[in-house]
């Protein structure tokens, strides 16, 4: 078993109690887990250490029994219990918990009933119309798992940004640091900063090639070694990534480096103004075409900016490359100065445990503070979302109150009120005007009723945005990426809105939503509309999400002006103070 981490204590807990509740065990003894799972992961110290030196009374949530069971795992990596309590069922039966949809009482259902345990079998079962006979089930739950199957294939393979991001860091340090290494670069997806990446793509440039890829082949975390050259190789990760490393010389860093980072339309577009200029262009070199007249420029580019100029464009960014009018801009010499992670000056959209974050409105202050900001803004959930244990007026008035008490102790920084108001289905939203009115700013977002046709969805989403008291849209789409599809809307129709009412537009940058999607936001940019990136936190760690944020509103040639939370503290002040209708 790998070593024990903070993360996989809690994730240990949190599979005993999905093994107690298809055992049909005491609520109570299943929330208890449960519990200790959210006490771990948000413990405020090395709760890890703690657990190995068997330190762990006195944590509220922590009972003797956790404290055993936790002591066990740190210590050993493993827990005879959980594995135990895991033996009791076929393997394959935990597979099903991916699934949209199916929460442990239908996969009890369907193991007990039907005899499923496996992904392939919840397939043919459902094919056969089998799942739609159960009780709790029926004909609607049946298509939906199939399309919840279907939509699972289609995402095999691919993981989040943010998710891959530890890994690409630590084997790009890792081959820096090699001595026999000049230059090394994570280039593909990643470099681009796409929401999701299928694998890790890193580029060597040494005089040492093979002794990079036996390096690169003995890496820790390493599950199977795929391949392995002189100068290629390949291997499998634990978690199922697979990264591939290329050795080349430092001559064809420049050009391999601009390879294969893509995207292929953006290469193809290069190397198609290349031939025009009797230039052939590949991962190795920039040279004349056979017969052309002309000097070989291959020698005196050194990075990637020497091959753009030679071919009379302006650098591009690798976040820009996707052929989507980046080329005739870094010809015409448009090319944005995009967004910096420290023109951040703070972040709307956080939640607290008032409603079902994990941190405390204190809490999430003194991150934000030790993060440099000068603003947090907290907006919970109201009162329709009572899943998410949602705010009603009386609640959400004492949060102003307890807000404004902490503001009085604050220098150079401030809380703003806020809300997460659901958008109902009707497009009206879950407070009413006079409640918002108290508000410093408001989030609307949809938490329910994701089936609408495209065309009711829009206008649901437009009344809302109508609202004078509505700040800012929230997740626009409702996607989970690799979960859950976004729910159909007219982005032209919303981003038009978003434009004559001046509401803001979110990215939030989840990792799991990174919505509005990066394909909408030059539009938005280019009709006036601004964006704030939020990281919709529910725990102090959450915050740094905002760096993938900053990442992919780079890919929406988004520029520090665009961003609502780059303004200073005085100015967004005097920005949320305004009426909606003069807002500039």
């Amino acid at each position: 078993m790998a070593e024990p981490t903070r993360d996989s204590l809690a994730d240990v807990l949190d599979e005993i109690a999905l093994l107690l509740e298809l055992k049909g065990e005491n609520p109570f003894k299943i929330r208890a887990y449960r519990n200790g799972a959210e006490v771990v992961r948000s413990f405020d110290g090395d709760i890890l250490q703690r657990a190995r030196d068997g330190e762990l009374k006195g944590i509220k949530g922590i009972g003797d029994a956790l404290q055993e069971k936790l002591h066990e795992l740190a210590s050993t990596g493993h827990l005879e219990f959980h594995e135990n309590l895991k033996a009791e069922f076929p393997e394959g039966l935990f597979e099903l918990f991916d699934v949209q949809g199916l929460g442990p009482k239908k996969v009890k259902a369907l193991y007990e009933e039907l005899k499923i345990a496996s992904l392939g079998a919840l397939k043919r079962a459902a094919e056969a119309g089998k799942i739609a006979t159960l009780a709790g089930f029926g004909k609607k739950s049946e298509e939906k798992i199939l399309a919840a199957l279907a939509q699972k294939e289609r995402f095999a393979g691919r993981f989040l940004l943010a998710e891959v991001a530890p890994h690409a860091e630590r084997i790009l340090a890792e081959l820096r640091a090699h001595p026999a290494v000049s230059r090394a670069e994570v280039a593909g997806s990643y470099r681009r900063a796409k929401e999701t990446v299928h694998d890790l793509d890193f580029l060597v440039a040494t005089r040492k090639p093979a002794e990079l890829t036996a390096h690169f082949a003995a890496l820790d975390g390493i599950e199977e070694v795929i391949a392995h050259g002189d100068t290629k190789a390949s291997i499998r990760l634990e978690n199922g990534l697979q990264c591939d490393l290329r050795a080349i010389s430092n001559a064809e860093w420049p050009f391999a480096l601009m390879y294969f980072s893509g995207s292929k339309e953006h290469n193809v577009s290069l190397r198609q103004r290349a031939l025009k200029q009797d230039l052939t262009l590949n991962e190795y070199h920039l040279a004349p075409v056979d017969g052309a007249t002309r000097d070989d420029p291959t020698g005196k580019i050194k990075d990637e900016a020497g091959i753009y100029r030679e071919l009379g464009l302006a650098y591009v960014d690798p976040a820009l490359r996707e052929n989507r009018g980046e080329i005739e801009a870094a010809e015409s010499g448009d090319l944005p100065v995009l967004l910096e992670q420290e023109n951040l000056r703070g972040t709307f959209h956080n939640h607290t445990t008032e409603s079902d974050g994990r941190s405390t409105l204190a809490e999430m202050a003194a991150a934000a503070r030790g993060l440099g900001f000068a603003y947090l803004g907290i907006s919970d959930h109201s009162k329709s979302s009572f899943q998410a244990n949602g705010l009603d007026e009386e609640r959400l008035a004492a949060q102003v109150a307890a807000i404004a008490a902490l503001n009085e102790d604050f220098d150079g920084f401030r809380l703003f009120a806020g809300t997460e108001v659901d958008i109902l289905k009707d497009g009206s939203l879950d407070f009413a005007d006079d409640v918002l009115a108290t508000l410093d700013y408001c989030v609307a977002s949809v938490h329910a009723s994701f089936s609408m046709p495209e065309k009711e969805m829009t206008k649901r989403i437009i009344r809302a945005m109508e609202n004078p008291h509505v700040t800012m849209m929230g997740h626009l789409t409702g996607r989970l990426l690799l979960r859950r599809e976004p729910y159909p809307v007219n982005h032209d129709k919303i981003i038009d809105c978003a434009a004559e009412t001046n509401t803001i537009i979110e990215l939030n940058c989840s990792s799991k939503r990174m919505d509005m999607d990066w394909r909408w936001w030059h539009r938005a940019r280019d009709k006036g509309v601004r964006c704030s990136i939020n990281p919709d936190a529910h725990h102090v760690d959450h915050l740094q999400a905002l760096h993938f944020g900053v990442r992919v509103a780079r890919k929406g040639w988004l520029r520090r002006e665009d961003v609502l939370n780059t303004l200073p503290l005085d100015e967004v002040s005097r920005w949320l103070q305004t009426p909606k209708d003069r807002r500039a």
